[in-house]
């Protein structure tokens, strides 16, 4: 295609349309989720867990952290690779997954009741999850909850964000 710029100009602009379009992190709805799931990991370890000598501290955070971090490099990459995308988000998972395990463990060896589908709090929850991205929506109960709602508001957030990223997932591929 003949355009009146300079041959130079032209080939800057065709460079320029093989790039995909950037998604941007911040809008994704599983980022904001797994933003809150990193706030919240913070405020439950600093409640329920050992300052010092507990490692799952340390773990837990950074499982957190990794699986937040992860979309942003994600996406940010997935601008020159969508194979580059799928890895690290899928990357974001594992660590979202193991993050889960955690709090899954906390339930268990504490004797603590893990909510399913006929416990009476759990689709009360479970719509709350879903409608709610932000930290600040949670914020108020962060220092109400009991270990055990701590847990299950974020097993079932980690559910959710995951059901996301595998839609994502899927939609990239």
């Amino acid at each position: 295609m003949k355009t009146n710029l300079p041959e130079s100009a032209q080939d800057n602009n065709e460079d320029k349309n093989i790039l995909r379009k950037n998604q941007q992190w911040k809008t994704l709805r599983f980022y904001q989720k797994t933003d809150t799931l990193y706030q919240l990991t913070f405020s439950f370890c600093k409640r329920f867990l050992p300052l010092y000598g507990d490692r799952t501290v340390d773990q837990m955070v950074q499982a957190a952290r990794s699986g937040k971090q992860n979309i942003i490099e994600g996406t940010e990459d997935g601008v020159t690779s969508t194979e580059m995308e799928l890895k690290l988000i899928n990357v974001a998972r594992s660590s979202l997954q193991e993050l889960r395990a955690d709090y899954e463990d906390y339930i268990k060896s504490r004797h603590l009741q893990l909510w399913g589908k006929n416990h009476p709090r759990y689709i009360p929850l479970l719509n709350f999850c879903r409608l709610n991205n932000d930290y600040a929506a949670y914020k108020p109960f962060i220092y109400r909850w009991t270990a055990e709602e701590f847990c299950n508001t974020a097993i079932t957030l980690l559910h959710i964000t995951d059901r996301m990223m595998c839609r994502y997932l899927e939609h990239l591929q």
